[in-house]
């Protein structure tokens, strides 16, 4: 199954450009504000659906495939090589974790704003999207929490993320835009192997990240486990699982993008997202 955010509608789809509307297909029952909350029952409810698609969209129209997260949870340091190139040895507990801002979440294929003086990179990953209140679960229990996965850029800001006295990862990863997610949540069952999915990003079609969801260090089941531990992950949050090598802050010589230039990420399985870059007009 796939779910889109269609001008804010739960759309589910049936081809690349069309698809029903949940809400009118449920008589209300489902929508945006109960999908996720109620995700069990809407499974088993569009698994019986037998409408014929009713909406019509372009990629312009769609939103994150969960619109209203509580929250936004992200790992850093979770495959070796990334680490490795990044300055620090690969973790031997949990992943550092950090949240990214709700006001920075967008859809699939924004407008990105570059903030003056900074140097933004990319950082493309597999975002995981929480199905039911989850805490304390067991690692082989956890993909079963999920609604499903979809693709996501961590854009980073490294000035402001690395200036002292101590990281500011927050702030760096939280400009407007900052969390494009999409283009749609698809569930595992539509994947070969939901552990192991390629992911790749270019900039202006020269690839710059090219890895495999094997490579993770610690594996979606075991983040959400281990997150779990401490925090309690609710309906409709995102989890940002890392992102492999090929970052710009960890090239020689660095590299960052710069006004008009396109970043496209992609996941097997799961589509793409294009950014487009511009400079701060009031800069």
């Amino acid at each position: 199954m796939k779910l889109a955010n269609v001008d804010g509608r739960a759309v589910l789809l049936a081809a690349e450009n069309k698809g029903i509307d949940v809400a009118k297909a449920s008589g209300g029952i489902f929508g945006f504000g109960s999908v996720y909350q109620n995700w069990t029952e809407f499974r088993a409810w569009a698994k019986k659906l037998t409408a014929e698609p009713d909406v019509v969209f372009t990629r312009a129209q769609l939103g994150p495939p969960s619109p209203a997260p509580r929250q936004i949870v992200a790992a850093g340091l979770n495959y070796d090589a990334h680490a490795a190139e990044s300055g620090f040895a690969a973790p031997d507990g949990l992943p550092p974790v950090f949240a990214k801002f709700v006001s920075a979440l967008t859809g699939p294929d924004a407008e990105v704003v570059l903030p003056p003086g900074g140097n933004v990179d990319w950082e493309v990953e597999l975002v995981a999207v929480v199905g039911q209140t989850t805490h304390r679960v067991e690692e082989s229990e956890a993909w079963d929490h999920l609604a499903g996965v979809t693709i996501g850029q961590d854009l980073s800001e490294r000035v402001s993320q690395l200036a002292g006295p101590a990281p500011q990862f927050g702030l760096g990863k939280s400009f407007p835009n900052f969390a494009p997610v999409g283009p749609w949540l698809v569930t595992p069952d539509e994947l070969a192997d939901r552990d192991d999915l390629a992911l790749s990003c270019a900039v202006d079609g020269e690839t710059v990240q090219d890895g495999r969801t094997r490579e993770l260090i610690f594996p979606v089941g075991k983040l959400i486990s281990a997150l779990s531990r401490t925090l309690t992950l609710y309906p409709g949050d995102l989890v940002f699982t890392g992102t492999p090598s090929g970052v710009g802050v960890g090239r020689t010589p660095q590299r960052f993008l710069r006004a008009g230039e396109e970043l496209v990420s992609r996941i097997e399985g799961l589509g793409e997202m294009r950014q487009t870059f511009v400079a701060d007009p009031v800069a």
